[in-house]
C-alpha cells in the first residue's frame, strides 16, 4: 500500500498589489515553492497592480511535504527582481479543508529569518559521570542549506547554546553540504527545562551573518531517551519575525486543493476493472447499468475529474474508443433535437475533451502552432467591432495621416483572413498527421450520428457533431489560451488577446458550419463570411476524409488502444521521448559549452547516474542508476541541469529558463521512480580539481552528501498512465456515491428477474451493479486491512502515451 499526495493549483489574480517600479505601476508574477523547492513559476502581468494569470497546475509530490508557498514578485530587467509578498499554506491547512482552499489570502511580508531550508544532523547524548550528568552535542553534516551569497552558496557554521553557554564549530566555506564533525559538551542539572538550541549560519566578512536555520531539543525528553540521532529539520526562527500588518501589500486569489490516497496493490483493483471494462466491451449491447450510473450519480462539480479518471484508465486498458462510443450512444440516445448534440456538460463532453487533450496535443501543436506564433510576432490592431474601434492605438499610415475607422476595419479583416484561411489550409493538409486513434474515434462519432439522424435535413449534423470537439472545445479554446494549451510560454498581451478572440469566433463559425443563428449573434463579423464559407467547404473535406481512413493502427496508436503486458515482472524503460523536446535553456547554457554538442546523444541514450555511481561509468541500460532529484545529468561531458539549477539559485535565470528546468527534472524523476537500483544519496555537485563542489570530500567515490529523492512532479498531457491510481480515484468517487448506488439497487430489486442483494463475500452476485456494490465492499475490507504507506508488493504498470 503507498500513499500518493497530488495538489491541484490555480492561480487567479492579484489585487492591490503595491507599486515596484518608478512608473507607480509593478510587473509582478508568482514563483510556486513546495518546502522551499521552485516548481512552477507563472507569466509576468506588466504594469498592473491588479495582475489575472488563471493558470491551473496539477502537481504530485511526497506525502511528507510540510508546505507550498507562492510568493508574488515584481520583474525588473536590470536588477535583481523585487519581492511583494507571499502567501504560505501549510499541509495541516490544506487537509483541513477537503474540499479545497479557495479565496482571497493576504500577502505576507517575506522575512529572511523565515526563509530557510535543509537539515542538520545530529547526535545527541546523556553522559553520565563522576562529577554528573553531561550533555554531549556532535554537529555531524548539514544538507540543502539555503544558498545565502552571491556564487550560489553558503559559509555555513554551527552555534550551539545551552544555559548561557555557547559553543561555535569551524566554517565551511562555499558549500551548502557541510561537514563538521564536532563534538560539544555541557554540564547538565537535575531537572533543568531548559531547551538545548542548534542554530546553523552563514558566515559573512563585512555584513552581519545570514540565519539559516534552527533545531530546538527538548533535555528532559532526551534525558528519558539518553541518546538520539538522525536528520533534523531546520526550522525557522519565530522570535525575531515581526508584527506584519495585512492588507497592505495585497492580496492573491488561489485554489488548491490536496488529494491523499492509500493506492493498494495492483491485484486488489482488478475486479473492479475487469468489470468496468466488460460493461464497456459489451456497450448497449449489454445490461448497461454502470456507466449510465456513474453518469447519473456524478455532479456537475466533479464531473470533469470523474471523466478524465475513467478516460485514462480506459486508455490503459486499450478501450478508450469503445468507452468513448459508449458513452456517444448513450449521449444520442436521449437526444432528440440534433442542435442540442453534444452541447451540455455530459459525461461524453468532459470525456471527449480529456480524451484529445491527451491523444492529440502534439497533433494541435502542429497544426495551431505556427498560426498563434504568426500572430504573437506581429503584434497587429485588430478590431471588427465599430464600437470598440480606437484609431489612436492603429499609429499612422502613409505619411502621418491617421487611420480612418473604416481604414482599420478593412485592414483587421485582412489579418483575420490570412489567419483563418493559414488555420484551415493547414488543417485541410493534416489529415494523415492526426494520430489514428483520433481518427478512429471520430469515425466511430461520426458513423453514430449519422444513424441517428439519417435524414436529408440533418446532412450537416454529423459533420456539426465532430467539429463540436474539434473546433469548439479544443481548437478554439487553444486558440484564446494558448499558453494553458503550452503553445505559448508567456500570455498574450491586450492587442493580441483581442485578436486571438476575434479568430477563435472566426472558427466557432466554421465548427457551426456557418449557420444563421451564429451569424446573426454579430453581425460585425460580416466582412470574415467568404473565408468562413470556403472554411466550411474545406472543413466538411477534412472531415469526410479524415473519418474514410480505413488504414490499421500503427504502434503509436497501439500504445493507446493497447493494454501493456502484464507478464513482466518490472515496467520497460521509458524511452527518451518522453522527455522534453526542446535543447537546454538558452540563458543557462550557451550554445558554445561542451555540453551543448551533448544534446542529441543524450535523446538517443539511456542517461547515467552522476561519477558517484561506479557501476555508472559507462551510458548502459544495465548500468543506468539515474538519480531522481537536483542532480548532475551526466551525458558523458558535463552535467549542464546541476549547472542550471546553481543559476536560478542565484537568481539569475530567466522564466522560460525556469519553466523548462522544472519540466526536464520533472520528466527524469517520472523516468526513476521504479528503478529498484536507485542510488540513496547523491552529489548535487560536481567533482572538480580534486573534490567534489558540494561538500568538498576528496574521494571521487565517496557516498552522496545528499538523500535522493523524487520530490514534486508535474502532472502534463503525456505522463505516463497509472493504472492503480486510476483504480483508486474511480473506487474513491464509487464509494461517495455508494449510498445512491444501493437506493438504485433496491429499485432495480422490485422489478422482475433481479437478482438476490449481496450479502457477504462468498456470494457471487447476478447483475452488475450488484456486483459492483460487492466490489466496493471487498476494497473497503482491503483498505481496512491493509497496512498504510508499506510498498506495493507487485509493479507498477505504467503505459507510455504516444500518439
Amino acid at each position: 500500500m503507498a500513499k500518493r499526495s497530488s495538489l491541484s493549483i490555480r492561480i487567479v489574480e492579484g489585487k492591490n498589489l503595491p507599486a515596484k517600479d518608478i512608473t507607480g505601476s509593478s510587473d509582478p508574477y508568482c514563483i510556486v515553492k513546495v518546502d522551499n523547492e521552485p516548481i512552477i513559476r507563472t507569466a509576468t502581468v506588466w504594469k498592473t497592480l491588479c495582475p489575472f494569470w488563471g493558470e491551473e497546475y496539477q502537481v504530485h509530490l511526497p506525502p511528507t511535504f510540510h508546505s507550498v508557498a507562492f510568493y508574488v514578485m515584481d520583474e525588473d530587467a536590470l536588477s535583481r527582481d523585487d519581492v511583494i509578498g507571499k502567501v504560505c499554506l501549510t499541509r495541516d491547512t490544506l487537509a483541513s479543508h477537503p474540499k479545497g482552499f479557495s479565496g482571497w489570502a493576504h500577502l505576507m511580508e517575506v522575512d529572511p529569518d523565515e526563509e530557510v531550508q535543509g537539515e542538520i544532523h545530529l547526535r545527541l547524548e546523556v553522559v553520565s559521570g563522576t562529577r554528573g550528568c553531561r550533555l554531549r552535542c556532535s554537529v555531524l553534516e548539514a544538507r540543502d542549506l539555503a544558498p545565502k551569497d552571491r556564487n550560489g552558496a553558503s559559509d555555513p557554521f554551527v552555534r550551539v547554546r545551552y544555559k548561557g553557554r555557547t559553543h561555535e564549530t569551524s566554517i565551511v566555506k562555499k558549500s551548502c553540504y557541510p561537514r563538521w564533525n564536532e563534538t560539544f559538551e555541557f554540564e547538565l542539572e537535575e531537572g533543568a527545562a531548559e531547551a538545548l538550541c542548534v542554530e546553523a549560519w552563514d558566515w559573512d566578512l563585512v555584513s552581519r551573518n545570514d540565519f539559516l536555520g534552527k533545531v530546538v531539543v527538548n533535555v528532559q525528553r532526551l534525558r528519558a531517551a539518553q541518546q538520539e540521532e538522525g536528520w533534523f529539520r531546520l526550522q525557522p526562527d519565530q522570535s525575531k519575525s515581526r508584527q506584519r500588518g495585512e492588507g497592505n501589500l495585497g492580496s492573491l486569489q488561489l485554489e488548491v486543493r490536496l488529494r491523499d490516497e492509500m493506492v493498494l496493490p495492483s491485484g486488489c483493483y482488478q475486479p473492479l476493472v475487469q468489470l468496468l471494462c466488460r460493461e464497456v466491451k459489451l456497450g448497449t449491447q449489454g445490461p448497461g447499468q454502470l456507466i449510465p450510473l456513474i453518469e447519473e450519480t456524478t455532479s456537475t462539480e466533479c464531473r470533469q475529474d470523474v471523466a478524465s479518471t475513467l478516460l485514462r484508465l480506459f486508455l490503459g486498458q486499450g478501450l478508450a474508443k469503445d468507452f468513448l462510443d459508449l458513452l456517444f450512444q448513450l449521449e444520442l440516445g436521449r437526444t432528440s433535437e440534433a442542435n442540442t448534440l453534444f452541447r451540455s456538460n455530459s459525461l461524453a463532453s468532459k470525456s471527449m475533451e480529456s480524451f484529445l487533450k491527451v491523444a492529440g496535443m502534439r497533433y494541435l501543436h502542429g497544426v495551431l502552432g505556427p498560426i498563434i506564433d504568426r500572430v504573437f510576432e506581429e503584434k497587429k490592431y485588430v478590431e471588427l467591432d465599430p464600437s470598440k474601434v480606437e484609431v489612436k492605438d492603429v499609429g499612422c499610415s502613409g505619411l502621418h495621416r491617421p487611420q480612418t475607422e473604416a481604414e482599420v476595419l478593412e485592414q483587421s479583416a485582412q489579418t483575420l483572413r490570412a489567419h483563418l484561411g493559414a488555420l484551415l489550409s493547414a488543417l485541410s493538409r493534416s489529415v494523415r498527421s492526426c494520430p489514428a486513434v483520433v481518427r478512429a474515434t471520430f469515425r466511430q462519432l461520426f458513423r453514430r450520428v449519422r444513424e441517428r439522424f439519417p435524414s436529408a435535413q440533418d446532412e450537416n449534423v454529423p459533420f456539426i457533431a465532430v467539429t463540436s470537439f474539434l473546433c469548439l472545445r479544443f481548437i478554439s479554446p487553444a486558440i484564446m489560451a494558448p499558453k494553458l494549451f503550452h503553445l505559448r510560454e508567456r500570455h498574450a498581451d491586450a492587442r493580441t488577446s483581442r485578436t486571438l478572440l476575434l479568430l477563435a469566433k472566426a472558427v466557432q463559425n466554421v465548427g457551426n458550419m456557418d449557420t444563421p443563428a451564429s451569424r446573426a449573434k454579430e453581425a460585425w463579423m460580416e466582412p470574415l463570411q467568404p473565408t468562413v464559407r470556403q472554411g466550411v467547404a474545406q472543413l466538411k473535406d477534412f472531415i469526410a476524409k479524415l473519418v474514410d481512413i480505413q488504414e490499421k493502427e500503427g504502434p503509436r496508436a497501439r500504445a493507446l488502444l493497447c493494454p501493456p503486458s502484464r507478464s513482466s515482472t518490472s515496467p520497460s524503460p521509458r524511452r527518451p521521448s518522453a522527455l522534453p523536446r526542446h535543447p537546454a535553456p538558452r540563458k543557462a547554457l550557451s550554445s558554445s559549452s561542451p555540453a551543448s554538442g551533448q544534446w542529441k546523444r543524450w535523446r538517443r541514450r539511456v542517461l547515467a547516474a552522476p561519477t558517484s555511481c561506479r557501476s555508472c561509468t559507462r551510458t548502459t541500460r544495465a548500468g543506468c542508476r539515474p538519480p531522481t532529484c537536483r542532480a548532475s545529468v551526466w551525458t558523458g561531458a558535463s552535467p549542464w541541469l546541476e549547472a542550471s539549477h546553481r543559476l536560478f539559485a542565484g537568481n539569475r535565470i530567466s522564466e522560460h529558463c525556469v519553466n523548462e528546468l522544472n519540466q526536464w527534472l520533472s520528466a527524469l524523476r517520472k523516468v526513476s521512480i521504479h528503478n529498484t537500483g536507485l542510488l540513496g544519496s547523491y552529489h548535487p555537485g560536481i567533482f572538480r580539481g580534486d573534490k567534489w563542489s558540494c561538500c568538498h570530500q576528496r574521494d571521487k567515490t565517496d557516498l552522496g552528501c545528499d538523500k535522493t529523492r523524487p520530490r514534486v512532479t508535474l502532472q502534463e498531457w503525456n505522463d505516463p498512465l497509472d493504472h492503480d491510481l486510476e483504480a483508486q480515484l474511480i473506487y474513491r468517487h464509487l464509494l461517495g456515491v455508494e449510498a445512491e448506488l444501493w437506493e438504485k439497487h433496491r429499485q432495480l430489486l422490485a422489478g422482475p428477474g433481479a437478482g438476490p442483494m449481496p450479502t457477504g463475500p462468498g456470494e457471487a452476485p447476478q447483475d452488475p451493479l450488484a456486483q459492483l456494490l460487492q466490489v466496493l465492499q471487498d476494497l473497503k475490507e482491503a483498505h481496512r486491512s491493509s497496512p498504510a504507506g508499506s510498498p506495493s508488493s507487485e509493479p507498477s504498470h505504467l503505459l507510455e502515451l504516444q500518439t
